[in-house]
């Protein structure tokens, strides 16, 4: 009986570690650049009336991404609802398109975004987050690999939110 018990509490040990660590183990899903360059870009990009943007796709959600300032860092970046009256989405698509012709086919695209704050938030019911709103009138894709987002071990399920500033 004794045997039996302590095999159990050591599957159980075993079990509980593994689950702890498997979603932030490993070199993370994105790729890209190393820490010290991905600094280096930001330190020298161009400044301006407008923001950069990541586009985080997640299925079910509403949010469009993160934005942050020129030479800001991504660990101050806001996830965003948009709001498209000027100006639609890059990803306006269909969410039942064919692959790469459908809503969120532009995950993880870097973009240069411009627009405003409007100062209000709105409620994203299936992250259960009351997030910014920004006006959108422009954008242009800055990168369509630009691999991780916030550190080199980030990683992406489109099922649910895995990335957020640390």
């Amino acid at each position: 009986m004794v045997p039996m018990i302590a095999r159990m509490g050591a599957l159980l040990s075993v079990c509980m570690m593994l689950c702890q660590c498997g979603g932030t183990m490993g070199s993370g899903n994105l790729g890209g650049p190393t820490v010290e360059e991905r600094n280096a870009r930001i330190a020298s990009e161009p400044t301006g009336d407008f923001y950069y943007g990541r586009r985080y796709y997640v299925e079910k959600t509403r949010f469009w991404g993160y934005l942050r300032k020129p030479r800001e860092p991504w660990s101050r970046a806001k996830l965003v609802m948009m709001r498209e009256d000027r100006k639609h989405n890059p990803d306006r698509l269909p969410e039942n398109g064919p692959p790469g012709q459908a809503y969120g086919f532009d995950n993880n695209f870097e973009y240069r975004i411009r627009g405003n704050y409007t100062g209000e938030e709105s409620y994203d019911p299936n992250s259960n987050q009351f997030l910014p709103v920004f006006m959108l009138t422009g954008y242009e894709v800055v990168d369509r690999q630009p691999g991780w987002l916030f550190r080199p071990d980030d990683r992406y399920d489109r099922f649910r939110i895995t990335m957020v500033p640390r």
